[in-house]
């Protein structure tokens, strides 16, 4: 996070100037803005630092010329002011000159409008250029032009005007370079990783260049590509940044082709910053593109036709594709011809702490007092930095009892946040994957390849297919033969399991599965048990009670307190999986003749 004394460098006297037509903005919007600026400790210029009376040609021409970014606030009354106009001509002089990067925010006015000087904005331009000269209105009419060809933000488009205003101001963040964590996910690490990204670039070569990055959900994908969009943004005439794409257009648009159509004429519409462009064939997108240089970010990508719509074929020579998907496989489809593929790796422990530290206390570092507490988090959460930053901020200014009496509660949920992220790419699997997800989840981490397939050999599902969608998805990683899953994962996984109705097949509970072995009360239904008594009292389990699960197949037993008396009677015959710690029995029942796959352990 920039601190408090972060300053302009020598070169320049402000981060940001701010262009606006006050009567539309001022007492509102604008203010919402310079607000979201200023919690980022960005210094910003407005206009009305200027006092009455005082000559503003050569104080506006200075304010803007020392902004190493101007924002340009277009809005119904913009183009009644001639003030206003000026402005706009000396910030395209200093875009043109390469001196500044000059961002859009379309506020209740259609880009087409400011571009053609059509509408009420038109209506409005063309009172202004009443007794003007012919080369001031050209000059006018070239900057709206030119600055209506900016890719910016629309209100029209955005529900949530804050959540628009917090985009405006990471963007802005990002292309001053600071490190701030609050918008892009700490920047902790994330420099290496954007130079190792950069580095496959040949940003003056006339090939079409795509790049893939791939990780699990919540690991930053967005973030890398969000704050390469805005390095390499300024050094291409069209770019657009398409966020979250997976699953936005089948619930509104009708068969496949359709829902192609649909996605480009939203590519189409963001670059050109035109919402009334017609898409009647596929073709359309590669005949208005076909000869220009774009920087295209494709987000959250998880299906083939979404990069058919909008591959590479498309652009002109010297354009960059960015792709973020948590399915690798999805990037080698179609032939697109992926230049590089980046592998999000989750950051190191060091890092972890520093990315939950920056959120919960506003430092790289915990405050006296927290520095167990903060490292039990983390190691709670592991290195997932959307789990720490919302862990973080979950636990931003709670007092240090809090944080203890907040543990046990930590250890036995997920944050719904987190959840909701996990959480669909869980949905989106077929049945046969969603349930060998569960399996894993609740039996399988850590164990090799091998011993899965030959536990669920008979299972009905599809073992070897199923855990190539899984690892694709980045659901899991097999790491030289063993499988291997993220906690916040295998904990959402777990409680799926606790939250089906009915007689469950998996039983995770230890009162639920403590009352079963106890009073013999177990059924046919039930496939698996995991059972971790190590924090419970004693307790005592009949020798009869497996009897009634002839259907158990999986047993995972951490136990410290677990007491069987008389032994065991039997074990069911189809159990191929025995992982008991602790494991009190000197024999197995004689009467088991069952074929494990593991003993214990």
């Amino acid at each position: 996070m920039a601190s408090s004394s972060s300053s302009p460098s020598s070169s320049w006297l402000y981060h940001v100037f701010l262009s606006f037509r006050g009567v539309d903005v001022r007492k509102g919007f604008l203010s919402h803005v310079r607000k979201g600026l200023e919690s980022k400790g960005i210094i910003a210029f407005v206009d009305d630092e200027i006092k009455r009376g005082e000559s503003v040609g050569p104080v506006l021409v200075g304010a803007i010329r020392q902004s190493r970014v101007a924002v340009v606030l277009l809005s119904p009354n913009y183009s009644s002011s001639s003030w206003c106009l000026d402005e706009l001509v000396e910030i395209m002089k200093c875009r043109e000159e390469g001196q500044q990067t000059v961002m859009t925010i379309f506020y209740e006015v259609d880009p087409s409008d400011v571009r053609r000087q059509t509408g009420d904005f038109g209506k409005a331009f063309d009172k202004t250029c009443v007794g003007k000269t012919e080369e001031v209105k050209q000059a006018w009419m070239q900057a709206l032009k030119d600055v209506a060809g900016i890719a910016g933000y629309h209100s029209s488009n955005c529900d949530n005007e804050a959540e628009m205003i917090n985009k405006v101001a990471a963007d802005v963040t990002a292309a001053l370079g600071f490190t701030q964590s609050k918008d892009f996910d700490d920047f902790i690490g994330i420099g290496a990783r954007i130079m190792k990204i950069k580095s496959k670039l040949v940003l003056q070569s006339e090939e079409v260049k795509v790049i893939g990055v791939v990780g699990p959900p919540g690991i930053g994908k967005t973030t890398i590509a969000r704050v390469l969009y805005n390095q390499l943004s300024p050094g291409f005439p069209f770019s657009t940044f398409l966020e979250n794409i997976r699953g936005s257009f089948e619930k509104t648009c009708g068969n496949d082709y359709q829902v192609k159509l649909c996605l480009q004429k939203k590519l189409l519409s963001q670059i050109f910053n035109q919402k009334d462009i017609e898409v009647l064939h596929l073709g359309v997108a590669h005949e208005k593109l076909s000869d220009k240089k774009v920087l295209v970010v494709l987000d959250e990508v998880d299906s083939w036709w979404q990069l058919e719509a909008t591959g590479n074929h498309l652009f002109g020579p010297g354009s960059i594709i960015i792709i973020t998907t948590e399915d690798r496989k999805i990037l080698k489809a179609l032939g697109l011809g992926i230049n590089h593929i980046y592998e999000m790796k989750l950051p190191t422990s060091s890092e972890s702490l520093q990315i939950f530290c920056q959120y919960a206390f506003d430092k790289k570092s915990p405050d006296n007092g927290f520095e167990w507490l903060a490292w039990e988090v983390t190691k709670l959460v592991g290195d997932l930095p959307l789990g720490l930053r919302v862990m973080g901020s979950y636990l931003r200014g709670m007092s240090r009892d809090y944080w203890i009496d907040a543990l046990p509660r930590l250890r036995s949920s997920l944050d719904t946040e987190i959840e909701t992220t996990l959480r669909f790419s869980y949905d989106v699997l077929s049945d046969k994957d969603k349930a060998l997800f569960l399996h894993i989840a609740c039996f399988f981490v850590g164990l090799g390849e091998d011993c899965i397939k030959n536990c669920l050999e008979k299972s009905g599902l599809d073992v070897n297919h199923g855990l190539q969608v899984l690892a694709h998805r980045s659901l899991i990683s097999i790491e030289q033969g063993y499988i291997r899953m993220h906690c916040l994962l295998q904990q959402m996984g777990r409680e799926i399991v606790k939250k089906q109705s009915g007689e469950r097949q998996f039983l995770m509970d230890t009162k639920e599965i403590s009352d079963v072995l106890e009073e013999d009360t177990g059924t046919g239904k039930v496939l698996g048990i995991k059972l971790d008594t190590s924090k419970s009292k004693k307790i005592q389990i009949s020798k009869s009670a497996f009897q009634g699960m002839n259907n158990l197949q999986f047993l995972h037993v951490i136990s410290s307190t677990l007491c069987i008396p008389e032994g065991l009677n039997s074990l069911p015959d189809k159990l191929t999986l025995i992982n008991w710690k602790d494991c009190p029995l000197r024999f197995w029942p004689s009467k088991f003749s069952g074929s494990l796959s593991i003993a214990s352990r």
